[in-house]
């Protein structure tokens, strides 16, 4: 096989960061990825480019800010804007390329050499078996709900199995060059529906309670209650299911851990393993109940902007306990250009994690903090009002309500998590300042506190270099001038 590593991204859709027991969670929901995660290194302090799907998905793939691809909501993908992605820049390495599962980026199958779409509602390629018909119709029929009992099909029919199946199938017939697989799949995600056993494993009555409850949300703000109100139309039942919800929730997270688990294993027998670099990540968070909410919508939470994040496989030492840089999924791209020995595109805004993850020097000032941005623009949404969520397509008889919409979709925020503080400041001043060791569901809010003075100036301005460091670099001068760049894209200085 070649000296080039193979790399597999896998990648799982809104899966809250803390349920683990690799961060203290109680109850055993990913054995496999925590032990994947021990052998090589692991970030606590991980953190999404934004919070919904295709604009962390394209900054993941672009290693750009979602202000820099244009591509500020799930309904811009035409209008990403890059030079070179990954797969552009790993398929003139000679890799052979493949996506497996969920897309929902830029990406179309005439982009790689092997392309197997599972998404939401089971498989579409056309060579589906009479039971995953039957399973697809099944998913179609019950809309993006919860399932109140296990769903009545094997977890052969599940998209992670038929992603998985569809890899190996793929892998087993390669030539003697190394592969870049995308393997991406579409849960925990809702419709928060699981088969036996996993719809057993995490029964209602055993999961901890929430850190914050529906009540909460009286101070949160106008998004906030907006967005309980419009679950509370859309299911009848809405909080007498969340518990189940969350059960599902974390019945699917074992479901994906043991495919993995098999993906991986499949691997290691064909002799493939030991050459193959693993990213795992999730594009980004879920409420999982906190607040009297499940899914995702309005601004910046933890639990919706820190994501799992491991990196393991050649050149990489194990490392027990989690690594205490800040970092983001942008920076995955330039980390695995740096991997296979390739200098980074022009216009790649994230800094490449090589030196943290294969034991070099590296600056820690660089890693002491990290940002995000949030929102599509304009101005805030507010209960003054008029537009109407039918009409705008939020209440809707495919999903029941689409809690990424104009409501907690509008305006722009930026966020800056550093040390043991968080900041959010949106486009008319208004910020909100919070103590996350000491405050992890952020019920206090020390913006203009006097106690908390210090610290939000210099976040603040932190927070303002970090906005100018995302401004777009393309188009690059066209003349004379020549841009100084560091090659690890890195800002603080280190040598």
């Amino acid at each position: 096989m070649s000296n080039r590593p193979n790399i597999v991204i896998m990648m799982t859709d809104q899966q809250q960061a803390r349920f683990c027991r690799r961060e203290g969670f109680e109850l055993d929901t990913t054995p496999f990825l925590d032990g994947l995660a021990r052998q090589g290194v692991w970030f606590n302090r991980a953190y999404t480019a934004a919070p919904i799907c295709v604009a962390a998905r394209i900054s993941l793939l672009t290693g750009r800010w979602p202000s820099a691809t244009r591509v500020r909501s799930n309904h811009n993908v035409p209008d990403a804007t890059y030079e070179k992605d990954i797969v552009d820049v790993l398929k003139e390495q000679g890799y052979v390329t493949a996506v497996c599962g969920k897309n929902h980026s830029h990406l179309k199958p005439d982009r790689v050499d092997h392309w197997f779409a599972a998404g939401h509602t089971g498989g579409e390629n056309p060579n589906r078996t009479e039971i995953e018909k039957a399973f697809d119709q099944y998913m179609r029929e019950r809309g993006h709900r919860t399932h109140l009992v296990p769903t009545p099909f094997p977890v052969e029919c599940q998209a992670p199995y038929r992603a998985v199946s569809s890899a190996m199938r793929w892998i087993e017939t390669l030539p003697d060059r190394p592969f870049f697989l995308w393997l991406t799949f579409a849960e925990p995600h809702n419709p928060f529906q699981v088969p036996k056993p996993y719809f057993e494993m995490f029964p209602p009555e055993s999961l901890p309670n929430p850190l914050a409850g529906p009540e909460t949300l009286e101070s949160r703000g106008f998004k906030w209650r907006f967005n309980r109100r419009q679950f509370l139309n859309a299911f009848s039942n809405f909080d007498g299911e969340l518990p189940r919800a969350r059960s599902n929730y974390l019945g699917m997270l074992r479901m994906i851990d043991d495919q993995f688990r098999r993906f991986v294993e499949f691997l290691e027998a064909r002799g493939l393993r030991e050459n193959t670099i693993f990213v795992f990540l999730s594009d980004h968070g879920d409420f999982c109940g906190e607040y009297g909410l499940m899914r995702k919508g309005p601004e910046m939470n933890e639990f919706l902007m820190r994501i799992p994040l491991l990196i393991a496989g050649p050149g990489i030492g194990a490392r027990r306990d989690a690594h205490p840089a800040h970092v983001s999924l942008v920076d995955i791209m330039p980390t695995l250009c740096e991997a296979v020995g390739v200098p980074l595109p022009n216009g790649v805004q994230g800094r490449s994690l090589w030196p943290l993850v294969a034991g070099g020097e590296y600056p820690a000032e660089e890693f002491a903090s990290v940002y995000a941005e949030q929102g599509f623009g304009g101005l805030h949404y507010t209960e003054d009002d008029t537009l109407d969520p039918v009409t705008e397509g939020a209440l809707n008889p495919n999903v029941g309500y689409d809690c990424l919409n104009s409501w907690t979709q509008s305006g722009t925020m930026r966020m800056l998590r550093r040390g043991d503080w968080k900041l959010v400041v949106d486009m008319q001043g208004r910020g909100q300042l919070y103590n996350i060791s000491k405050d992890p569901a952020e019920l206090q809010d020390l913006y203009g506190k006097p106690q908390a003075a210090a610290i939000q100036h210099e976040m603040t301005a932190e927070l303002l270099a970090w906005t100018l460091r995302a401004q777009d670099p393309l188009p690059l001068p066209r003349r004379r001038y020549v841009m100084k760049t560091d090659p690890r894209n890195y800002w603080s200085p280190y040598r």
